[in-house]
């Protein structure tokens, strides 16, 4: 798995603004998997192609999980967007030889899952509070990510969730049992 390969694949694939997102990612990290003792070089690779799948439309998600046989549920039906980590992660895999680690790593970063390892958390990290990410709450979430991977996710995951209930929005099952987990192994 070459990185420079990767960005350059995954360049002629997105907008400028996605590619730079992902950049930044790929930067942020490959940061976070040093501070946490983890590769950086794979936390870069994953960084750099997390978002391959972003850009596309409602239609060719539901085409792609249809014809790779990759299990949705009723929520990623009717809120498509958040098939990008399922068919990125799949995308990345055939195209780029991904193991599991790094597949799950993608698959997760839009939802979270009870299932995720340290990699797969400092991409979920890495995706909100890399560098360029401007929000109300971002430094605090950025403070939050060095106090320990966990911190940050439940800081990340609450506010998400709030939106979601602030707006009426579908919430993923997933979000709110990695939420509850990591309460309940803090307490």
């Amino acid at each position: 798995m070459n990185y420079e390969k990767i960005k350059e694949d995954v360049k002629s694939i997105l907008s400028e603004y996605r590619f730079n997102h992902s950049e930044m990612v790929a930067k942020k990290a490959e940061e976070l998997a040093i501070e946490y003792g983890e590769n950086p070089e794979i936390a870069k690779l994953i960084g750099i192609a997390h978002d391959i799948a972003k850009e596309m439309t409602d239609e060719e998600y539901l085409k792609y999980v249809e014809d790779n046989n990759i299990k949705i549920d009723e929520v990623e039906k009717i809120n498509t967007k958040l098939l990008h980590g399922k068919v990125g992660a799949d995308i990345c895999k055939k195209k780029y030889n991904f193991n599991e680690q790094m597949q799950n790593a993608i698959k997760y970063h839009t939802t979270g899952n009870i299932n995720m390892d340290n990699m797969a958390k400092i991409i979920y990290l890495a995706d909100k509070i890399e560098d360029t990410r401007e929000y109300d709450g971002v430094e605090e979430a950025r403070e939050k990510a060095k106090i320990s991977l966990n911190e940050g996710m439940i800081y990340l995951l609450s506010r998400g969730i709030k939106k979601s209930l602030d707006k009426e929005k579908l919430i993923h099952s997933d979000s709110v049992e990695l939420y509850n987990k990591l309460i309940m192994e803090r307490e």
